[in-house]
């Protein structure tokens, strides 16, 4: 299959087109439509390689959660009219990241190392080690950047600057929890440790809905429960399904997004791990078989499915 790096669509009633760094998204009324293409991105930057099927995992698994989880939070997905398709309800978006971490890991897990024990406002306790459960999770939020970096931010700055109104946050927070506490479970009945994720909200008819996508491995890790307790007790290193692989393969090279570091070229081998990987990744969580859909023209195949489902509407 030909991996997908970016659509160039021109749909009837387009109104606004947006590239992010893996989806591109398609205005049209007050619809968005999300195309997840095979770019992956670590370190803010995408990669110079797509990764077949990877979007259509994403996607897969995005509308698998945001299923599981209306009955929680009300959230923007209306239809998946494609593998890498999800049209949803067009939503003022929050310009912050909802990060929820049960486990010391990644990104606290190096803020940790460093020697801080404070992170986004949040005290860390003392005598942890990598990969250790935090007492409870920790909500750790971002700002959401249009271009770059997004930022470590704490609740109290948040509120200073008005990014969202107290309100609207203590929702998203409630959100942010009880989402995360089904997403444990849901990974329990699997094998599965949900160790940390994001959540991205936004704003329709004075409402707060869950945007975009839901403890996919682009926004989420995930460790093995088997052998857990074990490997944290012997210092090992823990099996994980995510892309934090990825990202150690670039550190490995060389690349961490730092100004005058050169991206590293990705091996055909690579590119084949990444595919697997997030296939497992989605045979694991959702405990379903991935299908992949070997169509000879993906594009075609993909704009066929966006104006069937778009002529249903009229």
């Amino acid at each position: 299959m030909t991996a997908i790096r970016e659509t160039n669509f021109h749909l009837p009633g387009q109104t606004a087109f947006y590239r992010g760094k893996v989806r591109d998204v398609y205005t049209v009324g007050d619809l968005l439509i999300m195309v997840a293409s095979d770019r992956i991105s670590a370190f803010d930057h995408v990669l110079p390689r797509p990764i077949p099927y990877k979007g259509a995992v994403l996607n897969q698994i995005a509308a698998y959660f945001l299923d599981a989880t209306r009955d929680i939070s009300p959230n923007w997905l209306i239809s998946n009219p494609d593998p890498n398709v999800a049209i949803g309800y067009r939503c003022e978006p929050v310009r912050v990241e909802m990060v929820i971490r049960g486990y010391l890991a990644g990104h606290a897990a190096r803020t940790y190392a460093s020697g801080l024990r404070e992170l986004c406002g949040v005290r860390l306790p003392e005598g942890m080690r990598e990969n250790d459960p935090f007492p409870e999770p920790i909500i750790t939020p971002t700002t959401k950047a249009e271009e770059g970096h997004d930022e470590d931010i704490s609740k109290e700055e948040i509120l200073k600057r008005g990014l969202v109104s107290r309100q609207d946050y203590e929702q998203m927070e409630a959100y942010t929890r009880a989402l995360f506490l089904r997403g444990a479970e849901m990974a329990a009945a699997q094998g599965l440790i949900l160790v940390d994720t994001k959540y991205e909200f936004g704003k329709k008819d004075g409402r707060i809905l869950l945007m975009d996508e839901i403890h996919t491995p682009d926004s989420s890790r995930y460790f093995y429960a088997e052998g857990y307790a074990e490997r944290q007790a012997r210092g090992e290193k823990q099996r994980q399904l995510s892309k934090e692989f990825v990202r150690e393969w670039l550190m490995a090279n060389g690349f961490q997004g730092k100004e005058g570091q050169r991206m590293p070229d990705m091996p055909d081998a690579f590119v084949q791990e990444i595919t697997d990987r997030y296939v497992e990744l989605y045979e694991k969580v959702t405990g379903k078989k991935f299908i992949k859909d070997e169509s000879e023209d993906v594009l075609d195949r993909i704009e066929r499915n966006i104006l069937k489902e778009l002529k249903k509407r009229d």
